[in-house]
C-alpha cells in the first residue's frame, strides 16, 4: 500500500480484508508509513495522517504514537489542522498522560483567539479532557468567556463550566455569578447550558443552593414562555416548544423546591399549567409529563397538585409503551407509603399489569401489588395475587410467595383464612418459598387450636395429591404426627367426611420416606410423624417399629441417628415412649423471626467499632527492638480482671519502604483444673506488603482484611479475654500470664518474665 493513499482507500482496503490477519497486515504497513511521515519536518499531510491513525484508534489498535503529533497539531495555526489535532487529543489522550499537560498553554491560546471557531474546539477539549490542574489553570479564562456577548461561545463555555465544577468542586463560586446572569439570554442554547450549570452548582454545594432560590421566579417566567409560546419550527418537537430545555428546568426547579415551602409555593401554578397542557399522545409530551410529576412528587406542593400528579402516573399505566408503564409503576411504588389513597385508585390497572408479557413490567406490578395490600382489601388483593402465583414465571415465584406470606400475617381477616392462603401457597409454590415459611406455619397451626382437625385433614388430602412440594410435605407430616388421632376419628364437621384408616395413614408417610423426591429434612419429617404415631394408634406398633427399624442402616447420618433413638425408646424405654412423643405445646411467637418465648429484645443498632478505654499500665511503654531504622515498642494495659491490651508499634525512620514483613501476636491461655495444668497460644499472623514512611494505625481485631500497611507507625492491639467452660466436670479458667509479638522471625525478649515479650525483626 501506498504511504500517501487518502484514509477512504484505506478504509477501503480494510474492510475488504478476508481475514483478521490480513486486516493486521493493512494496518501495521499503513501505520509504518505514518510513522515515517510524522518524523519528517515539512509533512503537508499531518491532518490525512493523524486522521488515518483515529481511524485505525476507532479499530481498537494501538495509535499511541500519534499523540506528539496532536500537541503539535494543536499549536498549527492553520485551522484544518487544529480541528485535527483537537479532535487526536480528545480520543488518544487523556487526563492520566502527561502529554496532556503539554496542551494547557495551546488550549489557552485558543480560547482569547479571535475566531469563534478554534475556542469552540479548546472548549470542547477542556470540557472532555480537562485534568484538575488544567481545570484551575484555565478556570479564569472559562469565567471570562461566560460574559462573552457570543452565544455560540457561551452556551459551550457554561458547559466547559460544568465539567470544571465536577473536577474540582471550590471553583463553583467563581461561576455563580455568571451563571444567574446566563438566565436573561434569549438563546435557548445559552439558557441549557446555563440551567445545567446552575444545577450542578445547587447539587454540589448547600450554601449555593440557598442562593439560587432567589431565582425561582425567573426559571418560572422562562418555563412559562415555553409552555405558551407559538410554533417555533427552530425549537418545536413534536408539538413541544425545545421539549429538552423544559425538562432541564423542570429538575432545577425539582432540587430548589425540595424542603422550602416558599420555591414551592411560587412554582405550583407553573407544575399545574404544565401537566394540564401538555400534550401525552406523544412521547416526548410523557417526557415533560413525567419531570413535572417527578416535581410535584418531590417538593412541598398542594394536596390537589399530587393527586393530578398520581393521575398523570395512572394514564401512564395506560399507555401502549412500555417503558412509560414501567417508569409509572417506579414512581407510583415511591409514593405509595405516603399517598396510599391515591394510589389505590389505581389499584385495578396495576393488577392488570400483572398479565403483561414483559418481565419487568411484571415484577414492578408484583413489588407495587403488594404494596397496595391492606386490611379492607385482604381478600380481592389477595384472589389476584394468588391467581398471578399459578402462572407467574419461575424467576418471580419465589417474591410472590413471600410477598404474600407477609400480607397474610399482616392483614389476615381469620386464622382459617390464613392458613387456608399459605396452604395455598405451598401446593402451588412449595420449592419456592423461604425455609422459615415450614416453622411460621407450624407455630400458626399449633395456635389455632380450634382448627386442628380441618387442617390436619386438608393437608392429609394435599399429601395425597402432590408430594413434590417439599415444604407442604414437612408440614403435612408435622401435623399428621401431632394431630393424628384426630385424622383417624374423622369427626371433623369443615371439610367433606372421609374415612382415613391407620394403614392409610402409614402408607402416606411410608410413601414420603420412599420417594425419591423426598429431601433428607423432608424424610427426617416423616420418619418423626411416623414415630410419633405409635403412641397415638394402637393396632399397627409393629408395622411402626418395623418401618423405623429399617433406617436403622440409612446412609444419612441424620436419619440414621434418628432410627437408632427411636428404636432405642421401643426397646430400652418404652414405658417412657408416652411422654416422650407426646402432643407438642402452643409456641409462641413474639415477632417475625422469633418463637417458642424467644425474647425479641432491643432493634440492631448499626454496630461500631469498640473504644478501648484508657486502662492501668502495666508496664511503661519502651522500645523492644531497635535495628537498621526499625524500633519496636511493646505496651499492656489492663483493662479489668479479664482484658488485657497489648500494643505493638512498629516506626521505620529509614528512606526506604520496608518490604514482606511478618507480625504475630500470641496470648498464651493457663487453663487450670484440678488435675493438670496446660499452656495454650492463641496466634494471630498476618502477613503485610511493606512498611511505608506515612503514618497510620491499624485495629488488630480486623487487620486480617487489610493488604498492605501504609504507615511510619503501624500499631496492632490485641484483646484476650477469660473463659469458663466445663470438661470432664473440671471447671478450667484461662488467665492470662504473657503475650508474644513476633516480628520477621527474629527473637527479642522483653522484661518482666510474668508479662514478657518477644519480638522478631
Amino acid at each position: 500500500m501506498s504511504p500517501s493513499v487518502p484514509l477512504q482507500e484505506m478504509i477501503r482496503a480494510i474492510r475488504s480484508a478476508r481475514t483478521q490477519c490480513e486486516e493486521r497486515g493493512v494496518i501495521q504497513r499503513e501505520c509504518a508509513a505514518i510513522r515515517a511521515q510524522f518524523r519528517q519536518v515539512d509533512n503537508g499531510a499531518r491532518s490525512h495522517n493523524l486522521a488515518k491513525l483515529l481511524y485505525v484508534h476507532m479499530l481498537g489498535y494501538p495509535a499511541h504514537f500519534g499523540q506528539m503529533e496532536c500537541v503539535r497539531m494543536i499549536a498549527s495555526p492553520r485551522y484544518s489542522e487544529k480541528r485535527v489535532g483537537y479532535l487526536g487529543a480528545m480520543m488518544l489522550l487523556d487526563e492520566k498522560q502527561d502529554a496532556s499537560l503539554l496542551i494547557t498553554n495551546s488550549i489557552k491560546n485558543d480560547l482569547s483567539h479571535s475566531n469563534q471557531y478554534v475556542q469552540s474546539l479548546a472548549l470542547c477539549t477542556l470540557a472532555c479532557m480537562g485534568s484538575a490542574e488544567m481545570c484551575r489553570d484555565l478556570a479564569p479564562e472559562i469565567d471570562r468567556l461566560l460574559r462573552a456577548s457570543n452565544s455560540y461561545i457561551k452556551k459551550k463555555a457554561a458547559l466547559c463550566a460544568v465539567h470544571i465544577v465536577r473536577k474540582v468542586q471550590d471553583l463553583g463560586e467563581l461561576f455563580a455569578p455568571a451563571a444567574r446572569s446566563l438566565l436573561s439570554e434569549k438563546n435557548h442554547g445559552v439558557l441549557h447550558g446555563a440551567v445545567v450549570l446552575i444545577t450542578e452548582l445547587c447539587e454540589r454545594n448547600p450554601e449555593t443552593l440557598e442562593r439560587f432560590r432567589k431565582t425561582v421566579p425567573d426559571l418560572v417566567q422562562i418555563m412559562k414562555g415555553l409552555v405558551i409560546s407559538g410554533y417555533s419550527p427552530e425549537h418545536d418537537v413534536a408539538g413541544i416548544s425545545d421539549p429538552f430545555l423544559q425538562v432541564r428546568i423542570l429538575r432545577l426547579l425539582r432540587i430548589l423546591g425540595r424542603n422550602n415551602e416558599a420555591a414551592s409555593d411560587a412554582m405550583n401554578d407553573l407544575l399545574a399549567q404544565v401537566a394540564t397542557n401538555t400534550d401525552s399522545t406523544k412521547t416526548v409530551g410523557n417526557a415533560v409529563l413525567y419531570e413535572t410529576v417527578l416535581t410535584v412528587l418531590d417538593i412541598k406542593s398542594e394536596s390537589g397538585l399530587r393527586v393530578l400528579a398520581v393521575n398523570i402516573l395512572g394514564r401512564f399505566l395506560l399507555n401502549n409503551d412500555r417503558n412509560i408503564r414501567y417508569i409509572a409503576m417506579t414512581s407510583l411504588q415511591r409514593i405509595v407509603g405516603t399517598d396510599h389513597n391515591a394510589v389505590q385508585r389505581h389499584r385495578g390497572t396495576i393488577v392488570d399489569c400483572l398479565k403483561d408479557q414483559d418481565a419487568s413490567v411484571k415484577r414492578r406490578a408484583l413489588e407495587l401489588s403488594l404494596a397496595l395490600v391492606s386490611a379492607s382489601n385482604i381478600r380481592s388483593m389477595m384472589k389476584e395475587l394468588l391467581l398471578f402465583l399459578s402462572s407467574c414465571p419461575p424467576e418471580l415465584r419465589a417474591q410472590a410467595a413471600s410477598g404474600i406470606f407477609y400480607a397474610a400475617e399482616r392483614y389476615a381477616p381469620s386464622q382459617r383464612w390464613h392458613i387456608d392462603t399459605i396452604l395455598h401457597v405451598l401446593t402451588t409454590a412449595g420449592g419456592d418459598v423461604r425455609d422459615e415459611t415450614v416453622p411460621n406455619l407450624i407455630q400458626l397451626i399449633t395456635n389455632a387450636s380450634e382448627l386442628h382437625c380441618y387442617t390436619v385433614h386438608k393437608l392429609y388430602r394435599a399429601l395425597l395429591n402432590d408430594i413434590s412440594q417439599q415444604s407442604l410435605v414437612q408440614v403435612a407430616c408435622w401435623c399428621i404426627g401431632e394431630y393424628g388421632d384426630l385424622l383417624l376419628r374423622g369427626e371433623c364437621q369443615e371439610t367433606e367426611p372421609a374415612q382415613v384408616t391407620e394403614d392409610d395413614v402409614l402408607d402416606a408417610l411410608e410413601t414420603v420416606l420412599q420417594s425419591h423426591m423426598s429431601s433428607p429434612a423432608t424424610r427426617g419429617f416423616a420418619l418423626t410423624a411416623t414415630m410419633k404415631l405409635s403412641t397415638r394408634i394402637l393396632d399397627n406398633v409393629d408395622r411402626i417399629r418395623s418401618i423405623v427399624s429399617i433406617y436403622g442402616s440409612c446412609i444419612d447420618v441424620e436419619l440414621q441417628q434418628r432410627a437408632v433413638e427411636y428404636n432405642a425408646l421401643f426397646r430400652k424405654y418404652d414405658h417412657m415412649r408416652a411422654a416422650v412423643l407426646e402432643r407438642m405445646p402452643v409456641i409462641e411467637k413474639n415477632s417475625p423471626g422469633h418463637t417458642n418465648g424467644e425474647s425479641a429484645g432491643e432493634p440492631m443498632k448499626e454496630i461500631q467499632p469498640p473504644k478501648v478505654k484508657q486502662g492501668e499500665p502495666l508496664l511503661p511503654q519502651q522500645p523492644a527492638n531497635q535495628k537498621d531504622g526499625v524500633t519496636l515498642t511493646l505496651s499492656c494495659e489492663k483493662q479489668s480482671d479479664s482484658v488485657l491490651t497489648v500494643t505493638l508499634t512498629a516506626s521505620n525512620s529509614t528512606d526506604s519502604d520496608m518490604s514482606s514483613f511478618t507480625l504475630q501476636a500470641a496470648v498464651p491461655k493457663v487453663c487450670l483444673s484440678t488435675s493438670n495444668a496446660k499452656e495454650a497460644f492463641s496466634v494471630r499472623t498476618c502477613t503485610y506488603s511493606r512498611l511505608c514512611k506515612t503514618t497510620q494505625s491499624y485495629d488488630a481485631l480486623s487487620y486480617d482484611e487489610h493488604q498492605s500497611v501504609r504507615g511510619k507507625v503501624w500499631s496492632i492491639r490485641c484483646k484476650t479475654t477469660n473463659y469458663i467452660r466445663e470438661e470432664e466436670n473440671h471447671c478450667l479458667i484461662s488467665k492470662i500470664n504473657k503475650a508474644v509479638a513476633v516480628f520477621n522471625k527474629k527473637l527479642y525478649h522483653f522484661p518482666p518474665p510474668n508479662l514478657a515479650f518477644n519480638s522478631r525483626c
